[in-house]
């Protein structure tokens, strides 16, 4: 019989995705010029050239080279350019058998899901987060469990998690810059981060594990992201060149079980068992290949930093509220009324197409996402103006 479960995902899709498919069927009926479409995060920059260098490059070797399996947690040369990178860059002491390649960071967090919880364990996410999770985790029969973060900062509430992190905690999610709130922890949340889950772990006689979403992590205007993986031992990461390499479709990433916990060989046993539950035989091997050499490429924040200039200030102008993001390619806007579905539908008769905060795990908020063209930023103005007298 059909599974209920899966039929009601496949009948309600994501409202990112619903929102990013209508603005691409009303491009189709009034012009793309006249759309201003601010739901996905699909990066506008383009793919540095060393990437597609070294596509062109793998495209005139031998095919068995480049398309066919490989083990199923990727080579051993990504795998160890990958350890090599976290090493020089954040002393993580990474050894390339705990590095799992992945198809983007979502397969990475599906696999470590699995891997890290039994049917009725809870996993805490910090609200507000990327909607996916509640899915994920679901689909593990674990429940999940929202914790609200500060208000106006979106820095973790650490009291707030003490409160909620009990006996059937299995992972604790942080995302760092965040989605869709654009805050990036800083060194002393983490640090408490991991003195609670130490705390916690002790008294519960069982590892809490952290689970560190970056796909983002390359994506920081004003300061480095600290790794959390450096605050906390029992630590995995799910990581994506996505956004940092304009590659969101090439479906490309890893799991990273930090070296220094003492299962690390356990934990990815696991991973590698539910990658094999899940069906993934191995990440796309051109793009291994790809990462094995362009894996330090720096990423391009220039169009990014503008268009969040273009925003938030036309925005400021306009008398929006809005978190100032650090980080990411999101602007967490207030709300002009507390429905935010209401108000996303209102923008959405002007062409204006922003995110809902209900699927983010809270209510008042839409997310912007600015990695389009800065043009599409300026033209957007005369909406988000009629959209604000709509309420005066």
């Amino acid at each position: 019989m059909i599974n209920p479960r899966m039929l009601e995902l496949g009948k309600a899709p994501s409202t990112i995705r619903e929102l990013f498919a209508y603005g691409q069927r009303r491009k189709q009926e009034v012009g793309a010029h006249h759309v201003f479409d601010l739901s996905i995060g699909n990066p506008s920059t383009p793919t540095p050239a060393a990437v597609t260098e070294r596509m062109r490059q793998l495209l005139s070797q031998p095919a068995e080279t480049i398309h066919g399996y490989t083990n199923a947690p990727g080579t051993a040369e990504v795998r160890a350019a990958v350890a090599r990178n976290l090493n020089e860059r954040f002393d993580a002491g990474a050894l390339p058998q705990h590095v799992y390649m992945t198809c983007g960071a979502y397969a990475a967090l599906a696999v470590a899901l699995r891997a890290l919880t039994v049917p009725g364990d809870q996993v805490v996410v910090n609200a507000p987060y990327f909607p996916e999770y509640r899915v994920l985790a679901e689909a593990a029969d674990a429940q999940l469990v929202e914790v609200p973060t500060v208000p106006d900062t979106f820095q973790l509430d650490l009291a707030a998690l003490d409160a909620a992190i009990g006996p059937r905690t299995s992972v604790v999610i942080v995302n760092s810059p965040n989605n869709p709130a654009g805050a990036v922890y800083t060194a002393d949340v983490l640090q408490g981060l991991g003195d609670l889950l130490r705390r916690k772990s002790a008294a519960f006689g069982h590892p809490v594990f952290l689970l560190s979403d970056e796909p983002y992590r390359e994506l920081s205007y004003d300061a480095p992201v600290p790794f959390p993986a450096n605050f906390y031992d029992h630590t995995v990461v799910c990581y994506s060149w996505a956004k940092s390499l304009s590659l969101p479709g090439e479906r490309i990433g890893y799991a990273y079980a930090s070296s220094r916990m003492d299962c690390a060989d356990e934990v990815m046993a696991a991973i590698a068992g539910a990658g094999r539950a899940l069906g993934f035989v191995n990440a796309p091997v051109l793009f291994q290949r790809v990462m094995e050499t362009c894996i330090d490429c720096p990423p391009d924040l220039s169009d990014y930093a503008r268009n969040r200039t273009l925003l938030t200030e036309g925005l400021a102008r306009l008398g929006y509220e809005f978190v100032h993001p650090d980080g990411a390619f999101y602007l967490w806007v207030r709300a002009l009324e507390p429905d935010a579905e209401a108000f996303s539908a209102r923008a959405r008769e002007l062409d204006l197409l922003i995110v809902p905060s209900n699927s983010f795990g809270c209510e008042g908020w839409v997310r912007c996402s600015y990695c389009v063209s800065s043009a599409v930023i300026e033209r957007s103005m005369a909406a988000w103006e009629a959209l604000k007298r709509s309420y005066e």
